[in-house]
């Protein structure tokens, strides 16, 4: 019991010690490694117009060689064509990104 509460205290000292974007790094870690099956649905004014579900994550993409944030965000997901938020015959995994610019788009790759 001692040994729980001691190793408790530690990585609360510990996360108290991290800046803030360490402490996000961290927590970005442990969700990329137990998903998060997400759902994500665009919209374009008020009409739903692509739906995806069973996403383990969204991630940031960033430049291979000079590891800068690049303006999109990206994941892998079931695209749900007939929005039931279930995986149906023909609905497939596909990988998808979208902008983080005003310019609304979503790219995806269907097999």
């Amino acid at each position: 019991m001692k040994l729980k509460f001691s190793l408790l205290i530690i990585t609360l000292m510990f996360l108290g010690g991290c800046t803030q974007e360490t402490q996000n790094k961290l927590s970005r870690s442990i969700q990329n490694w137990t998903g998060t099956n997400g759902t994500l649905e665009v919209y374009a004014g008020n009409k739903l117009v692509k739906k995806f579900i069973d996403i383990d994550k969204l991630s940031t993409a960033s430049g291979t060689d000079n590891g800068i944030t690049r303006p999109y965000r990206y994941g892998y997901g079931i695209i749900d064509k007939n929005f039931n938020s279930k995986k149906d015959e023909g609905e497939n995994r596909v990988y998808f990104e979208f902008s983080d610019y005003s310019t609304s788009y979503i790219f995806y790759e269907e097999k």
